[in-house]
């Protein structure tokens, strides 16, 4: 059973999904943290810094995915989880969401069994994240996991917790393919179930981040990408 000292924080304007929500998180014995606008989202989620957050992405004034990129430039909220609450076919707003660093969606209308066992998913990934490597050093690039700080050939580069992830991960497995599919669970920690564009899309944006050491990165046609030391 979950601990009570999880806190989720809760963003959404329907006061029946809202309802919802926090009876099935409280039954499962999550504290639970409501917002229904972007910006008390914000200001609490820099206060309480919630274990998970659950966000709607239509909200009144700043919206979901604002939030979501806000967040994730925050290096004290970074590496909060955030599960997306998106309507059925909103297909380009939950890969717009993942690539920004959300980690998971549900759609609406939403099973809560299901719900749950999302965040639960979440949570997990989260707690066992703690146990990884800190620095991870090879070729130009340093990372340094514990800060989310990243230097290629000694000089810091700006890029996303997602992009952060990404290149953590195909380091760390230096020389190894990593198909998409792979890159979505590991990265953003939900199995795939449309389309692995986010990936492809994610990659270009960090090779066009990192310079030269792009070339580090390698395309495995029709399966995937993997980091290449060598380049001979």
């Amino acid at each position: 059973m979950q601990k009570k000292e999880t806190n989720i924080l809760v963003v959404d304007d329907e006061p029946d999904v809202l309802e919802l929500i926090v009876f099935h998180l409280k039954k499962e014995q999550f504290q639970v943290t409501l917002a229904d606008t972007g910006d008390k989202a914000l200001a609490i989620t820099r206060v309480q810094l919630p274990d998970l957050i659950i966000l709607d992405l239509m909200l009144p004034g700043i919206n979901g995915l604002e939030i979501c990129k806000l967040l994730k430039q925050d290096p004290k909220a970074s590496d909060i989880p955030i599960l997306m609450l998106t309507a059925r076919a909103a297909e380009e707003d939950r890969i717009r969401g993942l690539e920004l660093g959300a980690h998971d969606y549900v759609t609406k209308p939403f099973s809560p069994r299901e719900l749950v066992l999302r965040v639960r998913n979440l949570l997990l990934l989260k707690e066992n994240k703690r146990d990884s490597i800190k620095i991870i050093e090879i070729g130009p690039f340093y990372l340094d996991t514990a800060n989310y700080r990243a230097t290629v050939n000694g000089d810091n580069i700006i890029i996303t917790s997602t992009e952060f992830k990404l290149l953590c991960l195909l380091t760390s497995r230096a020389g190894e393919v990593q198909t998409r599919e792979t890159l979505l669970r590991d990265v953003w920690g939900y199995q795939p179930t449309i389309d692995t564009r986010t990936v492809d899309t994610t990659i270009q944006r960090l090779r066009s981040k990192v310079g030269n050491a792009s070339k580090h990165i390698e395309t495995v046609r029709g399966i995937g990408y993997r980091y290449t030391e060598s380049l001979s």
